[in-house]
């Protein structure tokens, strides 16, 4: 046996091998998986590990976007881009449909976040499907900390954090009655540096806004929210011209930029390595609703 076989695997290579392992068995052990697909880069990373871990063959799965009508231009274009460039076969689940024909009414905060939880459990009902996969990852908020990789969701979409299943040896189950479905999360042990760490190595291409630009914006409630037809600005703001960037992305209305100079994949990587707060803390307006802001929107079926 050779040294170059002896060798260990990196932290990142561990992290890959791991997220393919449990793609390739919910692919063999459900009937019906699909992925979902917002084009920020923790889903972006998702589906480039589908790719390599059924490469040559296509993605066995297709891709679904719960699209708020209050994305970033620049993501939902992304969003087509990638998808075509992956092969993948793309669902969207529209809210604005739903506000359309009036299944849903429009929050009187004006965010749209949470409105995604009916369309998205329609169309897994719809769907049939049995397994989702998201890519939340353990370290962005306490309520995701507590997620398995395999998620167990009751007829209902509903999530209950006390019966969620043992996950040891990395041996995952599956098993659920009619009507029920999992949401697996295979980025689950990555980390914000985790994930611009492999962009980086695998030269993974990610929507612009993730990178510094000029932006209008304007200072709310401590984050630096876009001036658009979506968000205008409110009386007594200060409209500002700043170099900024987006650390997530989501909707309009609940998504924050932060100053930044970072315009490259390293300097990126050299400022979340400095950061004090994750990413869904310094830019999600929807998390600051509650304490229990994210878990309680778990506990109806959202992602």
């Amino acid at each position: 046996m050779t040294t170059a076989q002896l060798r260990p695997l990196t932290e990142l290579q561990a992290l890959e091998s791991e997220s393919i392992h449990i793609i390739r068995e919910v692919a063999a052990t459900f009937a019906s998986p699909i992925m979902l697909f917002s084009g920020g880069k923790d889903s972006v990373v998702m589906l480039h590990l589908a790719a390599k871990a059924f490469w040559p063959a296509p993605i066995p799965f297709g891709v679904l976007h719960v699209d708020t009508g209050h994305n970033f231009e620049e993501v939902l274009q992304f969003r087509d881009e990638a998808v075509d460039f992956y092969g993948a076969s793309l669902k969207i689940a529209s809210v604005q449909d739903y506000i359309d024909d009036g299944r849903l009414r429009e929050r009187p905060d004006g965010t749209r976040n949470p409105l995604q939880t009916v369309p998205l459990l329609d169309a897994i009902t719809e769907g049939r499907h049995d397994a989702v996969f998201g890519g939340g990852r353990r370290d962005e908020e306490r309520a995701r900390a507590k997620e398995r990789v395999f998620s167990m969701r009751d007829e209902f979409g509903q999530w209950e954090p006390r019966n969620q299943r043992p996950e040891l040896w990395s041996l995952y189950n599956g098993r659920h009655l009619p009507g029920e479905h999992v949401r697996v999360f295979p980025l689950s042990n990555w980390t914000e540096l985790d994930v611009w760490d492999y962009i980086a190595a695998e030269k993974i291409t990610v929507p612009t806004i993730y990178y510094a630009h000029e932006r209008q914006v304007a200072l709310r409630d401590g984050m630096w929210i876009a001036i658009t037809d979506v968000t205008p600005a409110r009386p007594g703001e200060v409209i500002e011209m700043r170099s900024v960037r987006y650390r997530t992305v989501g909707d309009m209305s609940c998504t924050a930029a932060v100053l930044s100079n970072a315009n490259t994949v390293q300097d990126v990587i050299s400022e979340v390595g400095l950061s004090q707060l994750t990413e869904r803390g310094a830019t999600r307006a929807d998390d600051r609703l509650s304490e229990a802001a994210m878990e309680d929107r778990k506990r109806e079926g959202y992602f």
